[in-house]
């Protein structure tokens, strides 16, 4: 392994110096996950961090190693969300100088949680490419040091600790299924991982809008681009020490959509109780979507970050409500009758139906003269109670018109 970036002895060494000031996060059995996916599923819970993920690791690694002369002048970032707070974070720990440059369009809360911690925070670029240019040409002007996300000895070190704590916690682990960005995580992971238990596999996941490593190991040329839940790994430029170790010892990488990261946050919110954004519930999103391939295996998810948006993850939640049909909604559109909405709504409460909202529309002209229509949203126990809900009330010649998009887009 030493034709690459790092090898075992620095991941150790940066497990050392980080050790005081970062605490080994849980490894944990989850039932319930096992139940669903067929494999016997662990979470690595990196979420528990201050600052909500993984990246502090490497951010601490990196600035234990500066020299006296390069705290004092400072450090410059450029990051959207995890490796911003992180290096702010940890700067601010240390004494040092920290500056972080943003795209412009990265959202309020997270710039201004950035500067709670303590850093400069400048909003520059439409891109993060745009930002890293910025970031380097401040870096020179200030003579700061640049702490890259990814693409960097230190970081790759400091990421490469999670390995180390899964392997003591549960060494014999089949698999560690890990999220792909620019590469720093699972670059780290499969160093330690590999040297530490050679057999082990070493699973990558990215999102289907950014599938930059299946890219740049095969001959495929997918598009990369758009807007994605798993922000954390947009990532389109990889990073040149890390390929070479991910092209080596990654044994394979899965590309997950959006609905079926969305389905991944949603099991970790209902089923472990845990906060998880997108890229963190990546590894989850390729068990889901490929039983088969984990079926029977001891696996290791790292739940590399949990920093959701509140409304986000609430929307989620609704949705795979909807995609399974226990959230659906319907149009009766009949005669109009005093008494007729207490009816319908006597009738959905005897089937079992909780009714969530109600849309009663007399003067639309869609609607005869003499009719009405109700848009009424209701909660059933799962699929199967909805068919019989809409089925019954076709019986009783209300004539629902299922209205739910995710049932006829999904």
């Amino acid at each position: 392994m030493s034709n690459y970036a790092i090898d075992i002895e620095d991941i150790k060494q940066a497990a050392a110096a980080i050790s005081d000031k970062i605490s080994a996060t849980p490894l944990m059995s989850a039932p319930r996950l096992s139940e669903l996916t067929g494999a016997t599923i662990f979470v690595k819970y990196e979420n528990m961090h201050p600052t909500g993920a993984f990246k502090e690791r490497g951010a601490l690694n990196k600035l234990m190693s500066l020299t006296p002369e390069e705290r004092l002048n400072g450090v410059i970032a450029m990051s959207a969300g995890n490796h911003a707070q992180a290096v702010a974070y940890h700067s601010r720990l240390l004494g040092i100088p920290a500056t972080i440059i943003m795209p412009t369009s990265t959202p309020i809360v997270k710039a201004e949680n950035t500067r709670i911690h303590g850093a400069e925070v400048i909003l520059y670029g439409e891109s993060l490419a745009e930002s890293a240019t910025r970031a380097r040409e401040l870096a020179n002007e200030r003579e700061l040091t640049f702490v890259h996300p990814y693409d960097d000895p230190a970081i790759i070190a400091g990421q490469g600790t999670v390995a180390l704590e899964i392997l003591a916690a549960a060494p014999d682990i089949d698999m560690i299924v890990a999220p792909i960005g620019g590469g720093g995580l699972i670059s780290g992971i499969a160093i330690a991982a590999k040297a530490l238990k050679p057999d082990i596999q070493i699973i990558g996941v990215e999102a289907a809008l950014y599938p930059s490593y299946t890219n740049a190991l095969g001959d495929t040329d997918l598009p990369v681009g758009g807007q994605t839940l798993a922000e954390g790994i947009a990532v389109k430029t990889i990073g040149e020490r890390n390929f070479p170790i991910v092209r080596d010892l990654v044994s394979d990488i899965f590309i997950v959509d959006e609905s079926e990261i969305e389905a991944a946050v949603n099991s970790y919110a209902t089923l472990q109780r845990t906060m998880a954004e997108g890229a963190g519930a990546a590894g989850l999103a390729a068990v889901m979507a490929f039983p088969e391939f984990f079926k029977g295996k001891r696996v290791a998810l790292v739940l590399s970050g949990g920093n959701i948006d509140a409304r986000i993850l609430a929307s989620i939640m609704i949705r795979e409500l909807e995609r399974c049909e226990r959230i659906t909604s319907i149009r009766i559109t009949t005669n109009d009758a005093p008494g007729l909405l207490g009816r319908v709504a006597s009738r959905l409460g005897d089937l079992g139906a909780n009714i969530l909202e109600v849309s009663h529309r007399r003067l639309f002209l869609d609607v005869p003269a003499k009719g009405v229509s109700i848009d009424i949203t209701i909660e059933t126990r799962d699929a199967t109670h909805t068919s019989e809900v809409i089925d019954a009330l076709k019986q009783d010649g209300l004539a629902p018109q299922v209205l739910s998009s995710l049932r006829a887009t999904s």
